[in-house]
């Protein structure tokens, strides 16, 4: 897997939708057809966050994400770029 780029932009893909359930919520991307699990609350705050954060750091950090937390959040938020359900956007 690539590693992925923390201190890029990035956003939830335009063709993903995101339904919020207790867990944390199911995405689905109507170009590939592919589901994916967010198994936390947290992470779909981080997710959510992409769009108005100018880095997937911040976006972290603004969710509360601590250090400690940060490595396993990166493998999540790069899981989730190799399967197009989130992409890199360019700075405004």
């Amino acid at each position: 897997m690539e590693s992925f780029d923390l201190d890029a932009a990035w956003r939830l893909h335009p063709q993903v939708s995101v339904r919020p359930e207790r867990f944390g919520a199911l995405l689905y991307h109507f170009g590939t057809r592919r589901l994916s699990f967010l198994k936390s609350p947290e992470l779909l705050t981080v997710v959510t966050a992409l769009a108005v954060h100018p880095t997937a750091r911040e976006a972290c950090a603004e969710a509360g994400i601590g250090a400690a937390e940060l490595p396993a959040y990166t493998i999540a938020l790069s899981t989730l770029a190799a399967s197009q359900m989130i992409c890199g956007r360019t700075a405004t």
